[in-house]
């Protein structure tokens, strides 16, 4: 299975940290966080990764190489000023993901999520991750139940921005900056969005704050010395 990471946005609630550094190369525990992806991916048998530029673009190509330290090789899909969305970025990259179901992973979020473990029904047209709902986002985004995503219903989970996905989501989409989230929702009214739950470790490093947070020594979880 190939994998995306998603790194072209712009990191606006990071700023400062993020006006000279892109976001996914901002330290975690030792390295950067987009170096735990990597490693993770390639530790789950992953060989290639996507990895989407705009803000910094040049940075983390420079940063990241082909891959190679990492245990895999690293495709770039371009994207222009402003990036495309979610939705967009991945449409972009799909002549690169090819025609089999890949699994994509937020730039911005830490977790020690074992990738192999994830996998996608026949019927299903994306697998998500979910978590329980952090303090920051307490109303959660879908309901789980016996393995069915939905809009609504209880209980209430927050998308951890882990998924696996089938080219076939996109069917229709057009070139151009649009979102996932309505893609997510026609799959869960047709029935044909699964997911799981998450209780280990995660993280949404969205602010400075947390990302502090996620750095203090009292934390719990696995420290790197090496990039």
């Amino acid at each position: 299975m190939k994998a995306m990471v998603l790194a072209a946005g712009r990191g606006e609630r990071l700023r400062p940290l993020t006006d000279l550094t892109p976001k996914p190369l901002l330290e975690v525990r030792g390295q950067p966080l987009i170096a735990w992806h990597l490693r993770a991916l390639a530790r789950a048998g992953v060989r290639e990764a996507v990895i989407n530029l705009s803000w910094l673009g040049p940075q983390l190509r420079a940063a990241l190489g082909d891959g190679r330290r990492y245990g895999l090789r690293i495709h770039y899909s371009e994207e222009p000023e402003g990036a495309l969305e979610v939705g967009g970025g991945i449409f972009n990259a799909l002549p690169l993901l090819g025609a089999e179901p890949f699994l994509v992973v937020n730039g911005d979020t830490w977790t020690d999520l074992d990738f192999a473990r994830l996998a996608i029904g026949p019927r299903a047209l994306a697998h998500l991750v979910l978590v329980p709902n952090p303090p920051h986002h307490p109303l959660g985004d879908f309901a789980l139940r016996a393995g069915a995503v939905a809009a609504a219903g209880e209980p209430r989970l927050t998308y951890a921005g882990i998924g696996v996905y089938r080219p076939e989501l996109f069917a229709g989409c057009k070139p151009g900056r649009f979102p996932l989230l309505p893609l997510l929702l026609a799959a869960g009214a047709a029935q044909r969005l699964s997911g799981e739950r998450y209780d280990g470790s995660w993280a949404d490093v969205g602010t400075a704050a947390r990302l502090a947070s996620l750095n203090a020594p009292a934390h719990d979880g696995p420290r790197a010395s090496h990039v």
